[in-house]
């Protein structure tokens, strides 16, 4: 516990209201929230000698201290439970992975010529919102075509108030727009075409298609055949978006069809939109679960995050099984809709079948899931144990890597690549810039970056606490790119230092391409299918591509000093500032004299003199 924190006498001091509690463990990380009626009941529950579930028991013993925040309803615990789950993503809540938006089509009905617009966002304002859709490209899809169909404006401009002030743009040119900036159509008129526009995000596409096929035929009996051509395309495209809604229900009122399937650490949550009568979409949401977590726990807690988040919520929301707050996730989520908002657990006919089919859906994609995490880690942590069983290791979790890149000995760069678990952790690269050898001795250049990298690991190691993170951190193997001379250098340094780290090296054949491993000064044959191979092969490429980026930015600064410093009157100060304004050589080589004078510091002498240079 928590210096100061007695247990004993913190449970006496719970009040019995609601609220909310947190429990902190050792680091004073939030590793829990929750709600309760009566805080006093609730958190003694988890302290008390009764049976509780694998997840509770393990997460009760790392629980170092608690706090609590007192509210006045359950309901506005369970709004501060989710703001506080969203905030801090405790380790033993329910939580979701996915953090998504929903794309709308926003009409601006409150403007004299309203437009049609992609958006993020359902705000409580003058517009009028459709959705929420699941794809943003059928969304664009779809506006795209209303404004081809109506002639609806694309500018920012403020009409009435900009008219006649600018040109036409392209779109009124091309006949996609009625050029209301000019006022070349009134506002009555335009409002039909926004009348028009609405009845078709309503759903009801019968009269425009008529519309258009009457079209079509009139262009194409005039033998206009590019204007039918035209209209023809309007209408496939309006019978596309049509045929994307299927009827799921009698009733026109708005729903989502929420199941669950989970495996005991991993859930998949699927939803089914319903606006109007029509499906306009599903969508699927992934959570990490304690392995006993119901449905019903992981379905309460999904609602709480999802329609926390989400800007519309519908008028029923159907679920597989009933959730244990239910009235007040209803109360909570009819306050947010400022209209009644019910839980449904259908229990026979068409709306059973539906929340069936989501579970389905839900059930499918967790199956897809774990066929590619398995496959993933055989590609990652499976590929790592391959290669500790080669080494005759225990296990790899860690492994480091190193190469050399120079051009004859200028500019020499060592890297240090890191992978765990078979995944590159970038965070924890690092570069060297080779101090204390001359000319091209990759021998050399690697016993001091080796050197370094290790002096300072310990010196860390001396000063951290705790979790060992960055140069503290030790490989549980080292790799080295190359053969039986890399990684005797490597195992002289570790011998200096006191270091017992197992050294292998990356061994390539004639054509360049990893071959094998050397290791205790036998070269290990391996199958060049397995994970275990294709891993070191990347770790290599990896360590490669690392070192010779760095060499590639360190010689490019130096050709361009070593260019600029031979030319009167450009100094480091010019220098730095040429290359701020250009940010490349070859622009500065380009650049005219009254260019190269917007440069800052530069004058008229010295821009000639660079011009004169390169000319």
């Amino acid at each position: 516990m928590k210096d100061g924190f007695v247990l004993e006498e913190e449970l006496k001091k719970l009040p019995g209201k609601p609220g909310c509690y947190l429990m902190h463990d050792a680091h004073d990380t939030i590793i829990y929230v929750g709600k309760a009626i009566s805080l006093k009941n609730r958190v003694r529950q988890y302290f008390q000698s009764r049976p509780h579930t694998a997840k509770i028991t393990k997460m009760v013993s790392q629980i170092a201290y608690f706090e609590y925040i007192v509210t006045d309803s359950e309901l506005e615990a369970l709004v501060l439970e989710s703001n506080l789950i969203k905030l801090h993503r405790p380790k033993y809540n329910t939580m979701l992975k996915d953090d998504k938006t929903y794309p709308y089509i926003k009409v601006t009905v409150h403007e004299a010529y309203p437009r049609v617009l992609f958006s993020r966002d359902m705000k409580h304002d003058r517009n009028r919102y459709f959705g929420p859709y699941t794809s943003a490209y059928a969304v664009k899809e779809t506006i795209d075509l209303l404004v081809k169909l109506y002639k609806i404006r694309t500018c920012n401009r403020r009409l009435p108030m900009d008219i006649g002030k600018d040109r036409p743009c392209l779109n009124y040119h091309i006949g996609q727009c009625t050029a209301p900036c000019q006022g070349y159509i009134s506002e009555a008129e335009y409002k039909k075409s926004i009348d028009k526009v609405l009845q078709f995000l309503n759903g009801d596409y019968k009269e425009i298609l008529e519309n258009l096929k009457s079209q079509m035929e009139a262009a194409s009996e005039k033998l206009e055949f590019e204007e039918a051509a035209r209209f023809r395309d309007l209408y496939k495209a309006v019978q596309q978006v049509a045929q994307k809604q299927k009827i799921t229900s009698d009733d026109l009122e708005d729903r989502d069809v929420v199941a669950c399937s989970s495996n005991g650490t991993d859930a998949v949550v699927q939803i089914f939109f319903i606006r109007d009568g029509k499906m306009i979409g599903r969508d699927h949401f992934r959570l990490s679960v304690g392995l006993d977590d119901t449905h019903s726990t992981i379905l309460s807690e999904f609602l709480k995050q999802y329609y926390g988040g989400t800007p519309y919520i519908p008028r029923y929301v159907m679920l597989q099984t009933e959730v244990e707050d239910k009235e007040v996730i209803e109360d909570w989520l009819s306050n947010i809709k400022k209209r009644k908002v019910e839980l449904v657990t259908p229990k026979k006919g068409q709306k059973e079948k539906l929340v069936e089919l989501a579970y389905k859906n839900a059930a499918m994609v967790l199956e897809k899931d774990l066929e590619r995490n398995k496959r993933e880690q055989e590609r990652t942590i499976g590929a790592m144990q391959e290669v500790a069983d080669w080494l005759h290791l225990p296990k790899i979790v860690r492994a480091e890597a190193y190469d050399i890149s120079n051009t004859n000995g200028v500019e020499s760069v060592g890297s240090m690549v890191v992978f765990e678990n078979g995944r590159p952790k970038k965070h924890d690269y690092r570069r060297f810039k080779i101090q204390t050898v001359k000319g091209p001795d990759d021998y050399k250049s690697m016993r001091e970056v080796l050197t370094r990298r290790f002096k300072r690991g310990i010196e860390e190691q001396n000063l951290e606490e705790g979790e060992l993170k960055g140069f503290a951190a030790f490989p549980d193997v080292i790799l080295m790119d190359g053969g039986r001379g890399q990684v005797n250098i490597c195992l002289e340094v570790l011998d200096e230092l006191g270091l017992k780290i197992p050294v292998a090296g990356m061994v390539k054949d004639d054509h360049h391409n990893t071959r094998g491993l050397y290791y205790n000064n036998v070269e290990i044959p391996i199958d060049t299918r397995s994970e275990g191979f294709k891993l070191i092969t990347r770790v290599q490429d990896e360590a490669h591509r690392f070192a010779i980026t760095y060499h590639r930015s360190l010689r490019g600064k130096a050709e361009v000093t070593s260019i600029l410093d031979k030319i009167e009157g450009i100094g480091p100060v010019r220098r730095k500032a040429l290359m701020r304004k250009f940010m490349d050589i070859n622009k500065i080589r380009e650049a005219s004299v009254e260019e190269l004078l917007t440069a800052d510091g530069m004058t008229q002498a010295a821009a000639e003199n660079v011009y004169r240079y390169f000319h």
